[in-house]
């Protein structure tokens, strides 16, 4: 076992390059990244942050290399991913699935359609070494590692991640998976995800997220940058249920060229602070996105959420839904930013951000940016905040049903613009983990 842990510093860093045998160039960004880490402060925007960041473990390597057998993965392994249904999952709905465990991918699956499709998906460790001008072109290219200080702090100690690569008019049936897994008191999981869907194709990738519950804080800081071709589409799918001691600090981007697609699907049910805005960069003439989004807090938990989509281009289109429930004093605000841009002229977008607060010690804010730089286009927002109506209660519970489970049904139709757009696996796991929260 490789461990890297407690005061992060220069040689530590390297010591990370070195244990994943690393070129010098990745080296020498790690370390170069870990110099604006240090340099740079917290954002100054949302919930204020107090992370000792000398708390945590870096890297934490558990196997020698990447199975594609269940059965070759070490046995305590194994069976905690079979507890939370990932080995199922993968029996009855996918088409590859990668599994995390700490800092490494310690399974990864392919079947033999996508081999004879000349799809690459594979963990990004081995995308470096196996395809290193392929990674080159794409690495840090849409989410720059200076851009704030978690960006940095991934670049210098990023590990694991999936890195897709989808040939152009190439159509995926089914979905592709990554699982990520926090197992240990005080660990820091910093994968780095890469996907292209390159000219005239399609991809459906889906990612879960869990950790068990400790009494001190973990942190992840992901980067996830995704490149959609013309007329290709991508759908990226998340339900992320970290446990309530987990920091998610997440920069998740995707530049869009003309006539594609892309869809964000985003599930924030855990963590005890969670900032992320999956963004949209709408470069080419027609390129479309969509961010459908449900935040969940209750207590000691703050949800900061939204989307961003960036219109550069003439017909483009954005739709951002989010839908957010705050509960025993949890915290679920919607910030988000549209920049229709001059030359984005005949553009739309649309926002609807729908709350429901369900007592009285509980909060919820809307904190839109919305810009229009050109007369041409439009662009709408709707928000609404309000509490389970009394009516509601009152009629399902004049059908004799509790007053618990009338609160449940509401709730869930509420979500249902969201769970519409899920997997029906992932829809029953959804209901399942709303049932515990309520």
């Amino acid at each position: 076992m490789k461990i890297i842990e407690k005061s992060l510093d220069e040689k530590k860093v390297k010591q990370i390059s070195l244990y994943k045998k690393e070129p010098s160039w990745m080296t020498e960004f790690r370390l170069k990244s870990y110099q604006k880490f240090i340099e740079t402060k917290n954002p100054n925007f949302g919930p204020p942050l107090s992370i000792n960041f000398d708390l945590f473990t870096y890297y934490k390597k558990v196997t020698d290399d990447v199975k594609n057998n269940w059965n070759d993965v070490k046995k305590d392994i194994q069976e905690t991913f079979c507890q939370i249904g990932l080995i199922e999952s993968e029996k009855k709905y996918l088409d590859g699935v990668g599994a995390q465990f700490e800092s490494e991918v310690v399974y990864h699956n392919m079947i033999q359609e996508l081999t004879d499709k000349n799809v690459i998906f594979c963990d990004t460790d081995t995308a470096l070494k196996k395809y290193p001008d392929l990674f080159q072109k794409y690495f840090n290219q849409l989410v720059k590692y200076d851009e704030n200080k978690y960006t940095a702090l991934n670049g210098a100690v990023w590990s694991g991640g999936t890195f897709i690569y989808v040939p152009p008019h190439t159509k995926i049936d089914r979905p592709l998976q990554s699982y990520f897994r926090i197992n240990s008191k005080n660990m820091g999981q910093f994968e780095r995800t890469i996907i292209i869907v390159d000219e005239d194709s399609s991809l459906h990738y889906m990612e879960g997220c869990t950790a068990p519950t400790y009494t001190s804080d973990s942190l992840h800081a992901a980067v996830v940058e995704i490149y959609v071709g013309k007329n290709a589409k991508c759908r990226y799918t998340t339900i992320q249920n970290w446990s309530g001691d987990v920091y998610n600090l997440v920069t998740k981007r995707a530049i869009v060229e003309e006539n594609g697609s892309m869809e964000w699907i985003d599930g924030n049910i855990g963590s005890k602070i969670n900032m992320k805005y999956p963004c949209c960069i709408l470069n080419g003439k027609g390129a479309r996105g969509n961010c459908i989004s449900v935040a969940v807090a209750t207590e000691n938990q703050i949800q900061d959420t939204g989307a961003k989509m960036i219109h550069l281009a003439p017909y483009t289109t954005s739709s951002i839904i989010s839908k957010s429930i705050a509960a025993k004093g949890g915290n679920a605000s919607y910030r988000g930013t549209v920049h229709i841009g001059k030359k984005a002229e005949h553009s739309d977008a649309t926002i609807k951000c729908d709350t429901i607060i369900l007592d009285d010690i509980s909060k919820s804010d809307t904190i839109p940016k919305n810009i229009v730089e050109n007369e041409s286009s439009f662009l709408e927002h709707e928000a609404t905040v309000s509490k389970i109506s009394k009516e509601k209660l009152f009629y399902l519970m004049s059908r004799g049903i509790s007053e618990e489970k009338a609160k449940e049904l509401i709730i869930m139709g509420f979500m249902d613009r969201f769970r519409e757009e899920l997997p029906m696996e992932y829809a029953v796991e959804l209901n399942h983990l709303l049932k515990n929260y309520f």
